[in-house]
């Protein structure tokens, strides 16, 4: 093969890495003279009905632990070992936990190509009292490669069933943002390619904060008025915070579809809302109803809700972000659910 194709690399396959490696491996194939047509994926080892999970994969073509009934392209191929996976990749798709994010990278470094490039699925921030730190930043440092965003109203089993969607991609590089448009641009799953990578990953975390109060009032059956309500706040909170912390997020940002579309899909479905609501109607703390209904995973939302307010909190900002605050207060301060609609 010719050295100048570039190797695609898969990092990670839950529900959504699965449903992304099916895009990636048939946009390749678009493109035989740009992208080598093996996509490797790393997939976490693990066991499935006695058998080895990648071996499941490569015989069946198909996730058939995270994302079942949907069949893989051929060219997609399950390793277990994450240096093999991305070895001499040019192309790096991350889509995995954030909590895995630097020890995956700190393996991975050295190992794939010098002209290397990586894009971030990742829905989250790294949030501290001193500062905010950006996925895709944090993968850039370790692996001293340029990295962009990709964020949107995109729930993964819709993806891979082909509904139609649209999605953000947030880059510096107009080269890059090339490449990255080709990889990823479907008649189903649209893409906007924008500079604003840094407002592309705020709207991805802070929008489950936003999801949480929608729940909360979901719980309070109050109603499509209240809800939107609580959307339009949401999202001008979202704006304040990109803006105040961040030099150089763009309005406009908030009204592609990582902004505005994704909070809308997240505050009327999705695991953050859905918890949210059961937490006022049954009366059980988050930690109980994260066993119940998510088999232990925790809740992104509640989450990233104290750590901006840990985060404001040292700013001495928090009055200036009620509906945020306000969140904080009904899950960890035991603050009524109905001052979702009184204190914001």
């Amino acid at each position: 093969m010719s050295s100048t194709k570039q190797r695609v690399c898969v990092i990670g396959s839950g529900n959504w890495g699965s449903a992304v490696g099916k895009i990636v491996a048939q946009n390749v194939q678009n493109f035989p003279d740009l992208f080598e047509q093996e996509v490797r994926q790393w997939v976490f080892e693990e066991d499935y009905n006695g058998e080895k999970l990648t071996e499941v994969i490569n015989r069946e073509h198909e996730n058939v632990k995270y994302l079942k009934g949907i069949k893989l392209p051929h060219n997609i191929v399950a390793v277990p070992d994450v240096v093999e996976a991305s070895k001499g990749a040019n192309v790096l798709v991350f889509v995995l936990p954030h909590q895995f994010v630097r020890g995956v990278c700190e393996k991975m470094k050295g190992h794939v190509a010098h002209d290397a490039r990586a894009i971030s699925l990742i829905k989250g921030l790294d949030i501290l009292p001193e500062g905010i730190t950006l996925f895709s930043e944090e993968i850039g440092r370790i692996l001293d490669i340029n990295c962009a965003s990709l964020s949107g109203a995109n729930i993964a089993d819709e993806v891979a069933q082909e509904k139609f969607c649209e999605t953000t991609i947030g880059c510096r590089s107009v080269e890059d943002g090339e490449t990255f448009f080709k990889l990823f641009h479907t008649p189903y799953f649209r893409v906007n390619v924008i500079r604003d990578y840094v407002g592309v990953e705020l709207c991805g975390a802070l929008k489950n904060v936003v999801a949480v109060g929608a729940g909360l009032s979901d719980g309070l059956k109050y109603g499509s008025n209240t809800k939107a309500a609580i959307i339009r706040r949401g999202l001008m909170e979202m704006r304040k915070f990109g803006k105040t912390f961040f030099g150089g997020v763009e309005s406009e940002t908030f009204f592609e579809s990582c902004g505005v579309a994704d909070l809308i899909t997240t505050c009327s479905g999705g695991r953050n809302r859905k918890v949210a609501e059961a937490f006022v109607t049954s009366g059980k703390p988050i930690d109980v109803l994260e066993q119940e209904m998510l088999n232990g995973q925790k809740l992104q939302g509640t989450l990233t809700a104290a750590e901006v307010h840990e985060f404001l909190t040292a700013r001495k900002m928090v009055d200036e972000f009620p509906l945020f605050n306000t969140v904080y207060r009904v899950i960890y301060e035991g603050a009524h659910p109905e001052s979702i609609v009184r204190d914001i």
